[in-house]
């Protein structure tokens, strides 16, 4: 057979079956642990509250299940699988929803758009209005650091939540949902902008202080950086941010530092050296 024949009678590459999009079956599913009903009652409220009817509780149990919590109770499993799935599936949703959005955008606007969507301080902000805080299981340690309210947990529980969706209901529902995320998101974004480091230094300037932005890691190749943001003010670390620019940490850092603020009962003053 010579080359072009060959090329004729060469068969596609295969495409993931229908099923791949349908919701996992349940004896591939984790283990799941059985709630006691206050837990059950809790969750169910939360279900209502995000317009999902979950067939199994317990995944979005695991969903909420920080890794301090686990290690507290000696259990392995934690949110940890659902939010590298909700991530992956959170990606997909926002680069449909902003290609349906903005027909006229160029491909690095659009980049640069879902950037700003599924970055910790967005996702940070999400959570909250979701109230996810209160549902997340934590260990004694960080509770007593403030835990429910600072900007990386409440990112990675809003996308393991999203990977319990998914998981429960398939791409569908996750995709119903995490739609309606993004618009509402999204409208507010433009609107009103997400310019944490500007609220920060304004709100600090009012003590006469100023933050002061250090990268206390920078790890990954060139093509794919992941950036740790400190912001200090007078020494002291207020906030740390992650992200795949300097930029987009700092406003992390800035946005973690905010909600501390938020939580401190008096204001900072500025230490002598």
């Amino acid at each position: 057979m010579d080359a072009p024949s060959r090329l004729r009678h060469a068969r596609a590459p295969a495409r993931p079956p229908a099923a791949a999009l349908d919701p996992v079956p349940p004896g591939e599913a984790p283990d799941p642990q059985p709630l006691d009903e206050a837990r059950r009652t809790e969750l169910t409220a939360l279900a209502e509250r995000l317009g999902v009817r979950f067939r199994d509780l317990t995944l979005l149990d695991l969903a909420l299940r920080h890794g301090s919590f686990a290690h507290e109770r000696g259990e392995v499993e934690t949110y940890e699988r659902l939010e590298f799935l909700g991530d992956a599936v959170l990606s997909l949703v926002v680069a449909d929803y902003l290609y349906r959005r903005h027909p006229d955008y160029t491909e690095g606007q659009l980049a640069k758009q879902r950037a700003r969507l599924v970055s910790e301080p967005a996702l940070a902000e999400l959570g909250r209005r979701l109230g996810l805080g209160r549902y997340v299981l934590l260990g004694r340690g960080e509770e007593k650091a403030g835990g429910r309210e600072r900007p990386a947990l409440l990112a990675d529980a809003v996308e393991g939540v999203l990977g319990a969706i998914y998981v429960d209901a398939g791409y569908g529902v996750a995709h119903a949902v995490a739609t309606r995320w993004v618009s509402e998101l999204a409208d507010e974004l433009e609107r009103a902008g997400a310019d944490f480091k500007s609220q920060l230094q304004e709100r600090l300037q009012r003590q006469r202080l100023v933050p002061r932005y250090r990268v206390a890691r920078e790890e990954g190749p060139d093509h794919a950086k992941a950036f740790t943001v400190q912001v200090q003010v007078d020494g002291r670390v207020i906030g740390r941010g992650h992200g795949r620019s300097k930029k987009e940490a700092e406003q992390a850092a800035a946005a973690e530092a905010l909600a501390w603020l938020d939580r401190e009962a008096r204001p900072l003053r500025g230490r002598r050296r």
